[in-house]
């Protein structure tokens, strides 16, 4: 069973740096389509404020991708120096951090995502688009962060890391 929950996890983190992927390619198409508009003389509103909020959604679907492949900073060099007993110490200690700051981080965003959608909060820019329509993807990738660095922490304290 858990070996399918593992599974199951990894592949949730595939997906959403897959979803990130595809988020920083709407990135490039809005900021070539604003170049290319300016070019032939016309205005399309909201291509800024669309390539940011595909930004931030790439930078939240990417955390758990990134985390789960090893590409954030880590404490490596630190804990290459430690016994393997303090090593491990340290490593459940740092991943008991991370999960409260990242759980923390969701929760907020998840918080903040409900009261733009009670009071139907809109943007300041050109387009006026619900805010919550682009909170949703930042929400969604910051809860699959947490869990991913909830799942390597009882990786971890399971001696369960390949």
């Amino acid at each position: 069973m858990f070996q399918s929950i593992n599974k199951n996890l990894n592949n949730l983190y595939r997906i959403s740096g897959y979803l990130a992927a595809f988020f920083l390619i709407l990135v490039a198409v809005f900021i070539l389509i604003g170049i290319s508009s300016r070019i032939f003389g016309f205005y399309i509103r909201g291509l800024a404020e669309y390539s940011g909020y595909c930004m931030a959604a790439a930078s939240f679907y990417a955390l758990a991708f990134t985390f789960v492949e090893g590409g954030h900073i880590r404490i490596t060099l630190f804990l290459e120096k430690t016994s393997p007993f303090y090593k491990k110490f340290l490593e459940i200690w740092c991943l008991v951090i991370a999960s409260i700051f990242s759980g923390y981080l969701s929760f907020y965003l998840w918080k903040m995502l409900i009261i733009s959608y009670d009071f139907q909060e809109r943007s300041e820019g050109a387009d006026e688009i619900l805010i919550w329509i682009p909170q949703t993807s930042v929400a969604i990738g910051s809860l699959i962060f947490f869990i991913a660095v909830f799942h390597q922490l009882l990786l971890t304290i399971f001696n369960k890391n390949d």
